[in-house]
């Protein structure tokens, strides 16, 4: 997420909090930061443990992804391993519950670590957003229910919005755009949600607290130009957050987010081909859109 806003070209700070071991991994994420401009006083190293690390594979005939993860740094972490009043950011994103141990757990008096860490952001005013694995539905609810009445938006894919809602929102492979908006809906109403936005291979939706919704298709990447897909959802997550932190209309972050994750496909790495927000917008014109 840091290194795509950083790739679109953000002017607002950008800061990269949690825990690393003192080890490689550790240190190529200290050097990505200090080569981005992205603020790493808080994404501290210790020596007691290891740097997580997850090895995606991807099936070459069919793009299919296989992920190898060892949690390492992340089953440790805690709720006091966050501190922000040091920040001075707007939103506070927060990545992957279902695979943090601690932070998956009850916490002190509430449902989990999550939920504590999220009241502390929220306590010093900033706006919440967190991305989720897509697990089993009924881990995706256990670890995410406990966290929507404490998120300002939520950025998340067709299987993940349908495992919350309980309504199909796959099924044989293939998406249902209108059960993804009718999922979403259902989240808004329940939750004091003030944007909530669905991303699929062929498009996307995103409704606002205001009663606004924008719908768009993907863009129409060529095949010769698809090298990886990779980190394609954070950069979609990316571009939708740019747009929320800058005032836009909807319609405009859902465009640039879809621009922002075609624009990933062409590396196999996760965000280093992302262009800045005003190139990704005229590449995907000259793709077109689904």
């Amino acid at each position: 997420m840091s290194t795509a806003l950083k790739r679109l070209g953000a002017e607002f700070p950008v800061e990269a909090m949690g825990l690393l071991g003192d080890d490689e991994h550790g240190a190529h994420l200290y050097r990505i930061c200090d080569e981005m401009g992205i603020e790493r006083s808080q994404l501290i190293m210790r020596d007691d443990v290891e740097t997580s690390l997850t090895l995606a594979m991807t099936a070459q005939a069919t793009g299919k992804r296989t992920f190898f993860h060892a949690a390492n740094a992340h089953a440790v972490q805690t709720p006091d391993d966050f501190d922000f009043g040091k920040s001075n950011c707007r939103i506070a994103h927060f990545g992957l519950p279902g695979l943090h141990a601690k932070l998956d757990a009850p916490w002190q008096n509430d449902a989990s670590g999550w939920v504590t860490v999220l009241k502390k952001a929220r306590a010093v005013g900033m706006k919440t957003n967190v991305e989720l694995v897509s697990v089993e539905p009924e881990k995706i609810r256990a670890a995410a229910l406990p966290m929507l009445p404490y998120l300002d938006t939520l950025i998340i894919n067709d299987f993940e919005v349908g495992a919350l809602a309980e309504i199909e929102t796959v099924e044989n492979g293939a998406t249902d755009p209108h059960a993804c908006r009718k999922a979403a809906e259902i989240l808004m109403q329940r939750f004091a949600l003030s944007l909530c936005a669905i991303h699929f291979p062929a498009g996307g939706v995103v409704l606002a607290r205001n009663g606004d919704v924008a719908e768009q298709p993907s863009v129409n990447v060529p095949r010769s130009e698809i090298i990886g897909s990779n980190g394609a959802g954070d950069s979609f997550a990316a571009g939708i957050l740019f747009g929320h932190h800058e005032g836009w209309p909807i319609a405009q972050s859902l465009k640039l987010a879809h621009a922002s994750a075609a624009t990933s496909l062409r590396s196999q790495a996760t965000t280093i081909s992302i262009l800045p927000w005003r190139e990704c917008l005229k590449q995907a014109e000259i793709w077109g859109w689904r």
